[in-house]
């Protein structure tokens, strides 16, 4: 073998041991300290060796042509182990790269302790109890929504799910449930162990025991029987969408606020996480979390207008189909939706232009929209053309973006890629609201055109999280800031 040969694999196990070493690191912040380890908006938790190092490489679309090296990031999570932070989410990415510019001659010791000085020894001061939190309804996104609040349970402080409610299908209507939630065809098989209690009617998820409760109408449970109090009630079905149906919840004994996955109607504040979920006040008991396609578009809508200005535009859709359409042509209530979706491009309407003018009021009478249905399971576009108050050109704004992506407060929310080779499946999985193609912009004097792909049920799911911990008051402090 040749000299190079021998060092690519010497430079190999020394990343695989770095990335070994950092695991149990990494479970024990989070565990034990609420800490969420991330590289670049990747998490960490719960992560393999090479999903790790993974991480890593994907760092090079935001850092330079340079891969980030795990022998970077290890000293930053070796250090913050000896600090007994309070809960955090911390981005080892950014602060190795901010190490390299701004060490200023410090050991990594006392940068970390500098940067992260605000949970430095505040592991034990003001632990919450954590939220209860209550699915109605376990479906698409109820299903995702499970998975991810158990895999961020940590230690209990936050968001703890105690309850499923839906509507009895089957006499093995539990182990149904729990099959469906252990395997998916779009997201895969879940990670970790799902344990039938039929004693109790419950799913013990990775030590989560989840209650299950039938019911037709949500105006017969009472919660409080099941030990729960004060709970968040995430109502997934669809089926109410006003306040006076979601009101059902409310009046429920344990139900303390409820958030609908779906646009709501009337004068429900439709918030999208990172734009205007400061405006959720302690009186808003009924809150929605808007659409998938709402929570995609409206932070690059600000973006834009923060720098250009928005004069007017059209967002159209290519949406993946949805559990409301046919699989073979029947009727359908909706125009157009009763053809086969799985053999057909339907074109429907959609309220995403709309409804983000009740996230971004100066949206208001400023955008058109329609969507193409099409023949996949899952991960949309959305296609923005907007016309700007002043000229530019593409370099400017796919930089303008990737920075936005990278180091602004949305960058949970705009996710940046540079490659002409990605297709929708690229995508499943996404945690970011949506992600801004840059190989696609074009750009002509004062007119942009953006796509954006967004998991509409993943990273959407990951907004609704987003929310219910900004409603809970257990959403940890970024850093860096």
């Amino acid at each position: 073998m040749t000299e190079k040969t021998e060092q690519c694999l010497r430079d190999w196990i020394e990343r695989e041991t770095l990335a070994e070493s950092m695991i149990p690191l990494i479970g024990q912040l989070y565990r034990n300290n609420n800490v969420i380890t991330s590289i670049y908006g990747r998490s960490l938790i719960n992560r393999s060796v090479i999903a790790i190092l993974k991480a890593h490489r994907s760092a090079r679309h935001r850092v330079g042509n340079d891969d980030l090296q795990v022998r970077d990031t290890y000293p930053v999570i070796e250090a913050m182990s000896k600090l007994d932070l309070g809960a955090a989410s911390v981005d080892l990415g950014k602060l190795a790269v901010k190490y390299k510019a701004e060490g200023n001659g410090r050991s990594m010791d006392e940068f970390v302790r500098a940067e992260l000085a605000d949970v430095v020894g505040k592991r034990s001061e003001n632990k919450p109890q954590g939220t209860d939190v209550v699915l109605y309804g376990f479906g698409r996104i109820g299903r995702l929504l499970a998975r991810i609040l158990v895999d961020r349970v940590g230690a209990g402080e936050g968001l703890r799910l105690r309850a499923v409610v839906v509507r009895k299908g089957a006499d093995n209507d539990l182990m149904k449930r729990a099959s469906l939630l252990r395997r998916d065809s779009v997201h895969g098989s879940f990670k970790g162990t799902i344990v039938v209690d039929e004693e109790n009617n419950a799913l013990n998820i990775n030590g989560n025991l989840v209650k299950f409760i039938y019911s037709n109408d949500p105006a017969t449970v009472d919660y409080t029987q099941y030990g729960i109090k004060d709970a968040l009630l995430v109502d997934n079905t669809g089926r109410w969408r006003d306040v006076e149906g979601l009101s059902q919840h409310l009046n429920r004994p344990g139900i303390a606020r409820v958030l609908l996955t779906a646009p709501g109607k009337g004068d429900m504040k439709n918030i999208v996480h990172g734009i205007n979920h400061q405006d959720i006040t302690d009186e808003d008991k009924i809150i929605s979390a808007a659409s998938c396609t709402t929570n995609a578009i409206v932070p690059v809508l600000k973006a834009m207008n923060d720098k250009f200005g928005i004069v007017n535009g059209h967002v159209e859709t290519v949406h993946s189909y949805t559990n409301d359409q046919n699989l073979i042509d029947n009727f359908h209530k909706g125009s157009r939706r009763g053809r086969a979706a799985a053999l057909n491009m339907v074109i429907t309407e959609t309220g995403a232009a709309t409804a983000a003018a009740k996230a971004l009021p100066f949206l208001a009478g400023k955008l058109t929209g329609n969507a193409i249905r099409v023949p996949t399971p899952n991960v949309s576009m959305a296609i923005l053309s907007l016309n700007l108050e002043r000229n530019t050109d593409r370099d400017e704004v796919n930089e303008y973006l990737r920075q936005i992506a990278m180091h602004s407060d949305l960058q949970k929310q705009i996710d940046y890629v540079a490659s002409q080779e990605v297709v929708s499946t690229d995508f499943v999985g996404s945690r970011h609201a949506g992600v801004v193609d840059s190989k696609a912009t074009i750009c002509t004097d004062n007119r942009v055109i953006l796509y954006v792909w967004y998991d509409n049920e993943y990273g959407y799911s990951h907004q609704v999280v987003r929310v219910l911990e900004e409603i809970s008051g257990v959403h940890p402090p970024v850093f860096p800031g």
